[in-house]
């Protein structure tokens, strides 16, 4: 099970106070307030900033101290079982409008970090204590070393309901982070930075070491976390702030100080999975229908066209480049929300949050990157997308970018052209002796879809790099009240085919670019 995988279903407590060598709290255990950097009177993002820099200089050191034999052994049953006490989240006592809680190192979560809390321009570390925790049935001594330090932190809100803390966003793992909206529950992933993702070498996982929380006022609506990210080729200051609501939107600002040079670098990337779905043309062994975080790739790139790639569970990994120079959105999104869709009253996919990336400013020459992979099980993140700019940048290079960051249910609310509501894929035709062929059959939905008469002519335009098309087919759905797309691809030989497909009236272009790539397998 991933690390990103265990966000979305880990939930209990914490701990804290250890020193890192650019921490504020350079000697486990210290409380007393630090000086505030950046503006005068004030803990800012340009202090983070500067910690990065001053952190790049440095070789990398994990800070991975060894843990006591009774955390360092837990499984996964075990590290479940510690919860922290709702008592003592942070600001209860206070009547905030945010409350927060840690989680403690153990299992799989070796790295130690310090979590601050900035209030009145001055950052103070939190101290560890034994008691802040309920270990319920593992076996640990009633006094612990005061330097363990914490694993994470999660943020609670009243999102649901007036009178209930629930959590919306949680920091917990390398550098991961998930986020919920009103009624949904946790599904797609966020990390800080991708390094070296899909290659046939060793995937770096940057960590964040330390967090600085600012505490929130009486009638805050939003809540800002700063963040130091670091690994063997990079470290980065970051800042979010995260308001939570029907979206739950987290505006993000980066400035990345690089160590070494990376073959690959992922900007903003997401994490999903994808089991199985409507378009999976092999057999799946499963009474859901479909199973899965997402259902397919968005991007819009800087001329405004928008593509959807359906997600797929290979039997070998596949890299999908998407052109992109300054791109106006991508993400992962789940279309799919029906019960019916999934037919599974534990996981309840149809309520996973879909996830967008909206770039602020000018992100330059580039492309939005789909990693697929392989995967035998729903416990395993599988799907990764990322931005990946075009010039890598160079050992001692520094560079800032800003995006903001929308979960939620209905990402594309008043989006008026077609957009893609299913793929479906099966034999062709009835010809026996030739099984190769492909039946491709697409359903676009819209507002501007429903509205046409179905008596229109619309014209399917799709094209393939190999094989042959037979002519396209679009007819109204008064089911979906959108049109269906249908065409036959008959295959060159093993060459994968890339399709693209979209509707137009005249010179009216109806619908989003739908792109597929279909491989034997």
């Amino acid at each position: 099970m991933t690390i990103a995988r265990l966000l979305g279903i880990l939930s209990f407590g914490v701990a804290l106070g250890s020193g890192l060598p650019l921490s504020a709290a350079d000697t486990p255990g210290v409380v007393e307030p630090v000086p505030a950097e950046g503006a005068p009177g004030d803990f800012t993002f340009a202090a983070v900033a500067r910690r990065a820099e001053e952190l790049s200089t440095r070789d990398f050191e994990p800070d991975r101290p060894a843990l006591p034999d009774y955390l360092a052994d837990l499984d996964y049953d075990g590290y479940r079982d510690i919860r922290f006490n709702r008592e003592e989240s942070i600001w209860k006592e206070d009547g905030l409008p945010f409350q927060m809680q840690l989680f403690p190192r153990g299992f799989l979560f070796k790295d130690r970090l310090t979590v601050n809390v900035v209030e009145d321009g001055v950052a103070r570390p939190l101290p560890f204590r034994h008691d802040l925790f309920d270990y319920g049935k593992n076996d640990v001594p009633a006094e612990m070393p005061a330097d363990l330090g914490f694993a994470g932190l999660r943020l609670l809100y009243p999102i649901n309901r007036d009178s209930v803390f629930d959590e919306v966003i949680v920091f917990l793992g390398a550098s991961y982070f998930r986020a919920v909206s009103k009624g949904l529950s946790y599904g797609i992933t966020a990390r800080g930075l991708a390094l070296d993702t899909g290659l046939p070498t060793k995937e770096e996982f940057p960590v964040f070491r330390e967090f600085w929380v600012r505490k929130p006022a009486q009638d805050a609506v939003d809540i800002r976390v700063y963040a130091l990210l670091d690994s063997e080729s990079a470290s980065g200051a970051y800042s979010f702030l995260i308001r939570p609501g029907m979206e739950t939107v987290v505006d993000v600002k980066a400035h990345i100080f690089m160590r070494k040079s990376v073959k690959k670098i992922g900007i903003a990337p997401l994490t999903s999975m994808f089991f199985h779905g409507e378009n999976t043309d092999r057999f799946v062994d499963d009474f859901r229908p479909e199973v899965h975080d997402s259902d397919g790739l968005l991007v819009v790139d800087g001329t405004g066209e928008r593509i959807w790639r359906p997600l797929v569970n290979p039997l070998g990994l596949r890299v999908s480049d998407f052109v992109a120079e300054n791109p106006q959105a991508f993400g992962l999104l789940q279309r799919d929300r029906s019960f019916e869709d999934y037919q599974d009253l534990e996981a309840h996919y149809h309520n996973r949050p879909s996830a967008l990336i909206e770039p602020v400013g000018d992100w330059g020459k580039g492309v939005v990157e789909l990693v697929e992979i392989p995967s035998n099980a729903e416990r395993y993140d599988n799907i990764v997308a990322y931005w990946m700019p075009e010039r890598r940048p160079e050992a001692g290079e520094s560079w800032r970018l800003e995006y903001r960051l929308r979960f939620g249910r209905d990402l594309e609310t008043g989006l008026m052209g077609g957009r893609v509501k299913a793929t479906r894929i099966g034999a062709a035709g009835t010809d026996i002796l030739d099984p190769s062929r492909r039946k491709l059959v697409v359903d676009f939905v819209g507002e501007s879809l429903a509205q046409l008469d179905p008596e229109t002519e619309l014209e399917a335009v799709v094209t393939s790099t190999t094989g042959r098309l037979s002519m396209p087919v679009a007819q109204p759905n008064p089911e979906t009240k959108g049109w269906r797309l249908f065409f036959e691809l008959d295959p060159d030989g093993k060459k994968p085919a890339d399709l693209r497909a979209f509707l137009r009236h005249g010179h009216d272009v109806l619908s989003e670019t739908w792109s597929f790539r279909w491989v034997r397998e």
